[in-house]
């Protein structure tokens, strides 16, 4: 007879699907997209600061809030394309 642990854990397999093992050629592309998409939000952080920066200077915090809004989308994005190009990578077969 299992025990309740032993039962959820089976449910938890089963939910969760296979375990998917990555190629070195899949781990490797995935550090690299992890890399190109960790530098583009650095780039973007960099002019959103200086663009509220500027405004809070100017006064202009209208503007300064629009932009940290803008920043967080597209944070937002940036890491949903990453998630996207991940799982593709992840989906084929070497």
């Amino acid at each position: 007879m299992k025990t309740a642990y032993e039962l959820a854990m089976e449910r938890l397999a089963k939910q969760q699907g296979p375990v998917v093992t990555l190629s070195a050629e899949q781990k490797q592309e995935i550090a690299e997209l992890e890399s190109r998409y960790k530098a583009r939000l650095a780039e973007r952080e960099i002019t959103a600061r200086e663009a509220i920066a500027r405004a809070e200077v100017q006064g202009d915090f209208e503007a300064a809030e629009k932009a940290r809004q803008e920043l967080q989308a597209e944070r937002r994005r940036l890491q949903e394309e990453l998630e996207r190009k991940k799982e593709e990578v992840r989906q084929r077969k070497t």
